[in-house]
Parts: structure tokens; C-alpha cells; sequence
């Protein structure tokens, strides 16, 4: 079989001088700025691979520290990292988040305060060193969410509720279902914000290429309509598969640092949450996922959306993180493993295979993908190339026999 290695077009609407952008916003909040040297600044740092976000995150603790104040990180990732202390430094470390890379010290805990409640069964909890700060700075990017959709989904509110609330935050948020959560992280966020010392937010908006888009600074006071407007700015910008109807998918890499379920089901349309319905759009009929990024630390959260994956995958798998945070978000099927072979090979074979004896693979559609963050490079069959309708720009840059070696893809996009 012929395939295609082509590279989609997109807007590119990269942030020219970083550090001014940030340095700028920053100025403008005068909570930050009105507070006097030497108290203590939490800075939060979550779990997904954000494009500069050591650089980010660098630069706030310069701008306290020339204000004489004292910053520290705190790892803001609900049960990530095995709901441990130690497990959520070390996945800000597979960031490249450490005390040195950013300037500040790290301070990881799993104990948290009660802060409020929406209702007597939805307590509002806090990272208690984060609390016991004299301020809060809240850093995340703003995108759609895998489980639901709303005018406020994954992003700043959700940093503070979940984040923020450890483990036991983010088993109350995703306690009561996937139909609750726009209204839990709206209302439970503003308890948050009125009971706790966060001053302001930083909002990061990624343009189709996943490069830093937007940094904006968001007050308290307009918290949520922000966040609101940012969002729909993030899925105008969000990228997507070039065809809606594919045969096979292959993801050569999963894991934590692309998307919290480890594959976007935003970009491959299915959300596996028992009572929600499934996306409309794509319509994938069998998706292999090859592998496990070593940033993921072992979370094999995502890997129930696939259909097939590998053994390689298989023994990256840290089983009591990766059920810890399923568990936690009470999606179960989404951690229920695929068919598991031994070789890419024997995988994608299968997966083909079990399309049925009157499938032609000469004519299935199939598009190789490096993870579902970087979607500008796809390598697509030539029914797959047909398909792509005009209104999308893209490039064939090479033409290559799929083929293997010893099991194993021959080319990769993530090599």
C-alpha cells in the first residue's frame, strides 16, 4: 500500500515576545502589585504538556521576585502523579518543571482544606499550602474539556476546583457525572475564589499548531465571562483530522502530556462515559494506539478509547496511578484496555483484520497520527488523501510504502 505524508495548513497566530506578554499582563493586575515585599506567592503548575510553559512559568517568578516578593510552585493536578506527593513532582520533572529550571522552590502536598461548599454533599477543597499563601497566581491553558461541553470547560476554573482540590477535589467534581460538571465547576470555583487568596489568573490560549497563541492576565471580578471568551477563541484555533470518516487510526504516542485522557476526544470522537452520547463527528471505525510517552509517568488513562495497542505499551502501564485517576474520574471504561499484541505489526493487522472478510484494504481510509496535540504532519492512504475536501490546505510532502520493520512502523512522525 501507498501512503502519503502530508502537512496541514493552519492559521498560525504565534506569540511574538513572550516575556513582554507576560511581564505586561502581570503590570496590569494591581492585586499582585499591591502587595508588600516578602510575602509568599503559590504559583500552580498542572500535568499537560503546555508549549512554553517552563519559560511561562519562569517568567511570573521573575516579575514577583523584582517585586520582592517570594513565589513557590505548587503541583496543581488533582490525583495525577498516583495522588501522591513525590509522583506529582515528578511529573512536573517529565515537564522539565524543576526549582531550577523555573527559579522557585516546589512545594508538593496532598493535604488540602475545606474552603466552602456549593451544597451539603459538594465540599470545596483547597491544596493547603497553597492556601496558607498570601497569594495565588492560577496558570493553565484554556481548551474544550473530554468529558462535556459548555461555555466553561477545561482551563482556569477548572485549575482551581480540580487542581487545586487534589484528590479529593477532583473525585467530588466528577462524582456526580459528566452532565453536572459545567454547572460544579462554575459554581464551585466561585466558592474557591471568595474563600481563598487567589489574586488572578493567567490564561494561555495554543494556536492549530499547539505554539503559545494568547497570554492573557484575568481578574477575579470578571473571572468567568474571560474564561468564557477565551474559550471560544481556543476552539476557533483548535486543529482536527483533515476527513471525518476513517477506517483506522493509528496514534504512535498517547499519554497525560497530550491530553488528560491521554488521546483528545475531542479530536477522535469518542468519549466512552457511560449516559453521554458519543460525538456526532469523526466517525472512526478501529483505532490502534502504539505507545506511551515517558511524561505520561506510567498514566495509562485514555488507553479504553482505542481499540488495539501493543505490549510495549502494555509494560509502561504504572496500573495504581493509571486506576487512581480513572477511578477518581469515575470513567471507567476510559481505562479498560484494547486488544494488546505483541509487534505495531501484529496490532494494526488485527485492527484491520477485524473490519471483516469483505473489508478491501486497498481502499481503507487510514491516517497515522504523531499523538492528537500535533496534528499539522499525517501520514494518510490514498483513499484517506481523496477524501479531504478542498476547503482544507495541506501539503504531500513525501511518498512512501507503508511497510515494517522487525514488527515495528518504519517511519514514525514522533521520531
Amino acid at each position: 500500500m501507498i501512503l502519503y505524508e502530508i502537512v496541514q495548513s493552519f492559521k498560525s497566530s504565534k506569540l511574538k515576545n513572550l516575556k513582554h506578554m507576560i511581564w505586561n499582563e502581570m503590570k496590569q493586575n494591581s492585586s499582585i502589585n499591591d502587595l508588600p515585599p516578602g510575602v509568599e506567592v503559590a504559583i500552580t503548575a498542572g500535568s499537560r504538556g503546555i508549549d512554553n510553559i517552563v519559560n511561562i512559568l519562569k517568567e511570573i517568578v521573575l516579575y514577583l521576585q523584582s517585586k520582592k516578593l517570594r513565589p513557590f510552585i505548587v503541583p496543581s493536578m488533582g490525583s495525577h502523579g498516583g495522588a501522591t506527593a513525590e509522583g506529582q513532582v515528578r511529573v512536573l520533572e517529565h515537564l522539565g518543571i524543576t526549582e531550577e529550571s523555573v527559579g522557585a522552590p516546589i512545594r508538593s502536598s496532598m493535604e488540602v482544606v475545606k474552603v466552602g461548599e456549593i451544597h451539603d454533599d459538594f465540599p470545596i477543597y483547597m491544596d493547603k499550602l497553597a492556601y496558607q499563601a498570601d497569594a495565588i497566581i492560577v496558570i493553565n491553558r484554556i481548551k474544550p474539556h473530554t468529558a462535556f461541553s459548555g461555555k466553561i470547560e477545561s482551563g482556569l476554573s477548572k485549575m482551581v476546583l480540580v487542581g487545586l482540590g487534589k484528590q479529593k477535589g477532583a473525585s467530588f467534581f466528577h462524582s456526580q457525572g459528566a452532565d453536572r460538571m459545567e454547572y460544579n465547576l462554575v459554581e464551585g470555583s466561585k466558592v474557591a475564589l471568595e474563600n481563598s487568596p487567589i489574586r488572578m489568573g493567567l490564561a494561555i490560549v495554543e494556536d492549530s499548531y499547539d505554539q503559545t497563541a494568547i497570554i492573557q492576565g484575568v481578574s477575579v471580578d470578571n473571572w468567568h465571562e474571560e474564561e468564557a471568551i477565551l474559550l471560544k477563541k481556543a476552539k476557533e484555533l483548535m486543529p482536527s483530522l483533515p476527513i471525518k470518516d476513517i477506517d483506522l487510526l493509528i496514534v504512535e504516542e498517547m499519554g497525560k502530556n497530550y491530553s488528560g485522557t491521554g488521546m483528545d476526544p475531542n479530536i477522535i470522537g469518542r468519549l466512552r462515559i457511560d449516559g453521554i452520547e458519543e460525538p456526532i463527528e469523526p466517525r472512526i471505525k478501529r483505532i490502534v494506539v502504539l505507545d506511551l510517552s515517558s511524561a505520561s509517568d506510567g498514566n495509562a488513562q485514555g488507553v479504553g478509547l482505542a481499540d488495539f495497542t501493543t505490549e510495549r505499551l502494555f509494560h509502561k502501564v504504572d496500573r495504581e496511578a493509571t486506576y487512581m485517576n480513572c477511578i477518581t474520574s469515575t470513567f471507567l471504561r476510559r481505562a479498560m484496555f484494547p486488544f494488546i499484541y505483541p509487534t505495531e505489526q501484529d496490532a494494526i493487522e488485527q485492527a484491520l483484520h477485524s473490519l471483516g472478510p469483505n473489508f478491501k484494504r486497498d481502499n481503507a481510509s487510514i491516517i497515522q497520527i504523531a499523538n492528537t496535540l500535533h496534528l499539522n504532519r499525517l501520514i494518510v492512504s490514498e483513499t484517506a488523501l481523496k477524501r479531504i475536501p478542498p476547503h482544507v490546505s495541506y501539503t504531500v510532502i513525501r511518498e512512501m510504502n507503508w511497510s515494517f520493520e522487525r514488527g515495528e512502523l518504519s517511519y514514525k512522525l514522533s521520531n
